[in-house]
């Protein structure tokens, strides 16, 4: 498959609509870039992340940065994909909760969402706002599917809530929610879903203050985001920055509301070494080996 192949499936939605979907394309991509790019860039300051820079096929562009670190090769990726669907399966048996299972669901899962976002990078600038979007629905849908697939009912969509004054209804407002996790046909927890936190992580802390306000419950809200990084530099000497906003997660922390989980594929440092920040974000697999089961129950 080449890249306008690729492109042209990873711009239709409805091309990953099962979790396998996500994995085949994942396969191809990983193929394709054996051997079909321009340069495999190096970051300045941090080498463990790459840009890949696409042949005149992708309009020479460069993606954004691809941790090293997490993302598998195609070999690798092709043999593990029996295993991690196995996994997902017997998340909640202690024999599968392993170091070396925590890190292949954390970094398969990174590379399959990794593989679609960086092929969207070779669509020219003019619809880079369109690339965005595609990315960010195909994420939560793949988050959707992960957690679907471990036997937990969630779902995505619009609440109604009801806004009472002295305990008479007055009107119905819309609530929209990336992912809602479900029991007895009641909502247990309430998610979102993103690639970056960049410009939204303002909006997740505000959404869990307004929602538990309006309803008069304490509802868990959490937050899955793949990472937070971009690319910064000029050509020849990229690098990369971090997206997060520390002082802004730490002062809604305190003077707000704590969020209920925050989950990393690509965690940044400070947040395995500043005080409140490692006691608030974890990685994902966290998430599903421990932490989602508390919500259900």
């Amino acid at each position: 498959m080449n890249l306008q192949q690729l492109l042209e499936t990873a711009t239709d939605k409805q091309n990953f609509m099962k979790i396998r979907d996500y994995f085949d394309f994942s396969l191809r991509y990983l193929e394709f870039i054996k051997n079909n790019l321009q340069a495999v860039i190096v970051s300045q300051n941090e080498t463990h992340y790459r840009f890949f820079q696409y042949k005149e096929d992708g309009t020479y562009n460069i993606t954004r940065p691809i941790n090293s670190n997490l993302m598998l090769y195609f070999e690798y990726f092709e043999q593990q994909q029996a295993h991690f669907l196995r996994l997902l399966k017997n998340i909640t048996n202690q024999q599968f909760n392993t170091i070396e299972n925590r890190q292949l669901l954390n970094n398969f899962i990174y590379t399959t969402q990794q593989s679609i976002g960086a092929t969207l990078d070779a669509l020219p600038a003019k619809r880079s706002n369109i690339a965005r979007k595609i990315n960010g629905d195909l994420f939560e849908r793949l988050i959707k599917l992960v957690i679907l697939e471990v036997g937990i009912d969630v779902m995505e969509g619009t609440t109604s809530i009801p806004v009472k004054i002295e305990g008479e209804e007055v009107f119905k407002m819309k609530y929209q929610h990336d992912l809602m996790i479900k029991k007895d046909e009641k909502i247990r927890a309430i998610g979102s879903v993103k690639t970056s936190s960049k410009d939204r992580l303002d909006k997740i802390f505000v959404d869990k203050f307004l929602y538990n306000r309006l309803t008069d419950t304490d509802t868990p809200h959490f937050a899955i985001f793949l990472n937070d990084v971009q690319r910064k530099g000029k050509e020849g000497r990229y690098g990369i920055n971090s997206t997060f906003l520390s002082g802004h997660f730490k002062g809604y922390t305190i003077k707000l509301n704590s969020l209920d989980g925050v989950y990393y594929f690509d965690i940044r440092p400070n947040m395995q070494t500043d005080n409140l920040l490692k006691d608030y974000i974890k990685t994902f697999d966290d998430f599903l080996f421990t932490e989602i089961w508390q919500f259900t129950n």
